[in-house]
């Protein structure tokens, strides 16, 4: 292991201590953090970003780890190699690599792909798939694409309950139900479609579905998803050679890390929406969804940066925040006593556990009261990855402790009052001589006209 990892580069083993570092995993000596206090008597922790740090130091740290995890490091770094070799052979042999190729080396090259693609695979009951020789599988264009539908358990993960998979002509090849095995504590019916009833009496498990996975992507397929790194981690399923399409296509008008979901992405690209709004997910629909976004890709470039309906928010979503991040040790009800309005929170349809955390969102009688209730918190606002605005919050509690999370709004940007439509709202014109002037006309009479018409909008802004 130590030689592996010595043969390593530098930018390697930097990624590796940083997967530690967001994962907590310590090995003999701690964390990243407890092995530099114990071991530099002259920095200490105070240096603590790996890209700073020698590669010696490194090596130390993680030769520390179990040999567990030591297998799982070996992996990353055959990651990287296959990586690396990859880019070679496109760079040498780039008329011989399949277009949907390209797009898989695309979707490696997104700012977000080794954070998100950097599955926690060493855990118990995940599979990972390699993607065999490299120069067979780069002349591959073979593709499925793939979606699941997840429910809520009561220990605080996400357990897929159906999958679904389609070629590249759409038709179906996975469409079943999956037993989670464990207690669910929210099916989500009405985002998933699928109920307590719909699963009972099926056997099929997470198990049976990595089988089946492992042997229609044989012989180097490729996987195509949305955001398909969420399904991967729901199916325990570490698969490298994968087209991400909210990662394949530039946005004109959001961050440049943010991307953009199936619907919006669908009609901005396909010209349909998957869903209208209001009705469940289908995964069978996004499935063919995201392959169709690829076909389109391949077929008409959209190279250029292209514009994204952001604010096509649903009116009834408009009047709820966001809070995220909440630790859950505090319970949601308390969440409302930051709030001004008559704000409330429906605990079995909106909250949401991650681990530590979980996220729940605050209704309110109207648009303009949640607006209000954002405005009035007290917080530093900032954007969130996509470019919505957010607060970082502090919750005082009845026993002293302060408890900090984010509230964020629905909407992309501001919502434009009544005040800022009328100005936008092209102005009567009640001189008809002015539709008569020609290019030539008399300037002071235009001059006058925009200044009663200027005059009279403002009239009905102060109204």
């Amino acid at each position: 292991m130590g030689e592996r990892l010595a043969g390593a580069e530098k930018e390697v083993l930097v990624e590796i201590v940083r997967f530690t570092q967001k994962n907590g995993l310590k090995g003999a000596e701690g964390g990243w953090k407890d092995f530099l206090a114990r071991n530099d008597k002259k920095f200490g922790a105070s240096v603590s970003d790996p890209k700073k740090r020698t590669k010696d130091v490194l090596l130390a740290f993680l030769v520390t780890f179990s040999k567990d995890f030591q297998k799982y490091f070996r992996k990353l770094v055959r990651r990287h190699a296959e990586r690396r070799a990859i880019e070679q052979y496109m760079n040498e042999f780039s008329g011989k690599v399949s277009p949907e190729q390209k797009l898989v080396q695309l979707t490696t090259e997104h700012l977000d792909y080794r954070k998100n693609y950097y599955f926690p695979s060493y855990q118990e009951g995940w599979k990972i798939m390699r993607i065999g020789k490299v120069s067979s599988s780069m002349n591959s264009g073979v593709m499925l694409a793939i979606d699941c539908e997840m429910v809520l358990c009561h220990d605080g993960t996400e357990a897929v309950v159906r999958v679904c998979v389609v070629d590249n002509k759409l038709e179906v090849k996975l469409d079943t139900l999956v037993n989670p095995l464990k207690a669910v504590a929210d099916y989500r019916t009405h985002i998933t479609g699928v109920s307590k009833k719909d699963l009972e009496g099926v056997t099929c498990s997470l198990v049976d579905i990595q089988k089946s996975l492992k042997k229609i992507l044989a012989k180097g397929k490729i996987l195509v998803g949305h955001s398909l790194y969420r399904d991967l981690y729901a199916l325990k399923f570490d698969y490298s050679r994968v087209i991400d399409t909210a990662y394949i296509f530039k946005y004109a008008n959001l961050p440049t890390t943010s991307t953009a979901s199936l619907n919006s992405l669908c009609k901005s690209v396909c010209g349909y929406s998957v869903r209208e709004d209001g009705e469940p997910h289908n995964c069978l629909k996004d499935a063919e969804a995201a392959m169709n976004l690829v076909t389109a890709k391949l077929k008409h470039g959209f190279n250029d940066p292209i514009e994204i309906a952001e604010n096509s928010v649903p009116e009834p979503d408009q009047m709820k925040l966001l809070a995220h991040r909440i630790p859950v040790y505090l319970p949601c009800q308390e969440l409302l006593k930051i709030f001004s309005g008559n704000p409330s929170i429906d605990e079995k349809i909106d909250s949401r556990i991650r681990g530590e955390f979980y996220s729940t969102c605050i209704s309110f009688n109207d648009i303009d009261e949640a607006d209000k209730a954002f405005d009035e918190l007290d917080g530093q606002e900032t954007k969130d990855s996509s470019g919505r605005l957010q607060k970082s919050v502090l919750l005082k509690r009845d026993n002293g402790d302060v408890a900090g999370f984010f509230v964020r709004k629905m909407v992309y940007g501001s919502r434009l009052s009544n005040s800022d439509v009328l100005k936008k709202r092209p102005q009567p014109t009640e001189n008809t001589e002015q539709k008569k002037e020609d290019a030539n006309g008399d300037k002071r009479k235009r001059q006058r006209t925009s200044k009663k018409h200027a005059e009279k909008a403002k009239a009905l802004v102060v109204e």
